[in-house]
């Protein structure tokens, strides 16, 4: 009977080293991916050298980003076909997106106008021999022919594939995180919702946290009881913000490159 607690317990002990290790390397690997595959803001000048390149596979109007749910939901564009915003994918797997609005058609009229069939200008709008001063609107890049391919195509991009492989590896550490929550042993720190509430932290860190603490250092006793759910629900909320704060400051210090976003 000895002899087969000491097993159980070394069995344990291998499995508490080895678990953490795999919840790592997977966040790791969807770290890379999703950063990699990530939206990132770029001028109009960028959209027209990568036209000019050949670097658009696929090209559409939206009207910004849908990146609401859980931390391992991929970013989506609002599809519209008068937004503002120009999304296209790279050759390199990334996404790209720019601020372009969409032109009115000639002849168009301001809805609500009482004048608006009234040949006479109004005061100060622009006549046939103004037209030198007032700038032609920017052409529609969707109607460039340089894009005619991408706005018909129909497959995944290499982009759609690192977005979507980066979120079958936080759907892994998701439901390797909640299984063992539910059917391992007691946590040591908190209860099963203190813990339940922390895994909901953004970038998968509350999983990270569990793993450390639960599974990499479980035979470290605490000194005082158990964390109750009450207590994760409030770090949920605070950690949240905190680190949402944490993302702005970055990406104002380092660029939109670097830490992206939609």
């Amino acid at each position: 009977m000895t002899d087969a607690r000491r097993a159980m317990r070394a069995d344990r002990a291998w499995l508490n080293r080895v678990f953490p290790l795999a919840v790592l390397l997977c966040w790791l690997a969807w770290a890379a991916l999703a950063w990699w595959s990530a939206p990132r803001s770029v001028d109009a000048a960028e959209l027209e050298r990568d036209l000019a390149a050949g670097r658009v596979l696929t090209i559409a109007r939206a009207d910004g980003w849908d990146d609401s749910g859980p931390w391992a939901r991929r970013p989506e564009p609002r599809y519209a076909q008068g937004g503002s915003t120009v999304v296209w994918a790279r050759p390199d797997g990334q996404f790209r997106y720019a601020y372009v609005p969409a032109s009115v058609p000639d002849g168009g009229s301001v809805e609500g106008d009482p004048d608006a069939g009234d040949a006479t200008p109004a005061s100060g709008a622009p006549t046939a021999g103004d037209d030198a001063r007032w700038p032609a609107p920017d052409p529609d890049p969707l109607a460039d022919p340089r894009a005619r391919d991408a706005t018909t195509h129909g497959g995944d991009t290499r982009a759609d594939t690192i977005a979507t492989t980066a979120a079958l590896f936080a759907l892994v550490i998701g439901v390797g995180w909640l299984l063992a929550l539910v059917a391992g042993p007691p946590p040591v720190l908190g209860t099963r919702w203190y813990w339940f509430w922390i895994g909901l932290l953004p970038f998968g860190l509350g999983a990270l946290a569990w793993a450390y603490r639960e599974r990499w250092r479980a035979d470290v006793p605490t000194a005082r009881p158990r964390r109750t759910g009450w207590a994760g629900l409030g770090w949920w909320l605070v950690g949240g913000i905190a680190v949402s704060i944490a993302v702005a400051v970055l990406r104002m210090l380092l660029g939109g490159y670097v830490v992206p976003g939609g």
